[in-house]
């Protein structure tokens, strides 16, 4: 088992994380569309992250780079991780605010991104809306921004050590 690890190609490694991270995503449109819990402009803002590091995964696996190549794409999801860890923690500060320290509901993100210019719409979405402290699914205690939390924090460490794995050809 040892040597099939040791001799497995980066490739799969990074295809591995992409069906993860498309997993996740295919878990988030499950829960929207099946579940009704539709998403609050946190939860959006955490979906653009999983889809940069989606196709940061795919395009990897796609390259199939050396070294520094291997590098590049770690930092390249490493900062998108850290960036995602961020946005969800941010959420999991808001959802544990007290009732009346909750933000109030601001406007539509459709409505917002017909009226006002982008960098106001992203500075709005990062600062949440009081619908950011509903509290929807959860599993083993754990909600949503919890759960993205994590799996940024796997998401990050797997580039991480595939760009620091030694195979058997290296």
């Amino acid at each position: 088992m040892y040597a099939l690890c040791r001799n497995l190609s980066n490739r799969w490694l990074y295809l591995a994380g992409a069906l993860f991270a498309s997993g996740l995503m295919g878990f988030g449109l499950y829960l929207q569309y099946v579940k009704h819990q539709d998403p609050c402009p946190l939860c959006m803002v955490q979906r653009a992250v999983f889809i940069a590091i989606l196709v940061v995964f795919v395009v990897a696996a796609l390259h199939g780079p050396k070294r520094l190549g291997e590098r590049i794409y770690a930092a390249l999801i490493g900062l998108l991780s850290l960036s995602g860890i961020g946005v969800a923690a941010r959420h999991i500060w808001i959802q544990h605010l007290p009732k009346d320290e909750v933000p109030a509901c601001g406007p539509g993100l459709d409505y917002m991104l017909e009226t006002m210019p982008m960098a106001d719409v992203l500075k709005e979405l990062m600062h949440g809306s009081g619908e950011c402290a509903a509290k929807g699914w959860t599993l083993l205690g754990l909600g949503i921004p919890e759960w993205s939390l994590l799996c940024y924090l796997v998401l990050g460490a797997w580039a991480v050590l595939i760009s620091l794995r030694r195979t058997a050809n290296s």
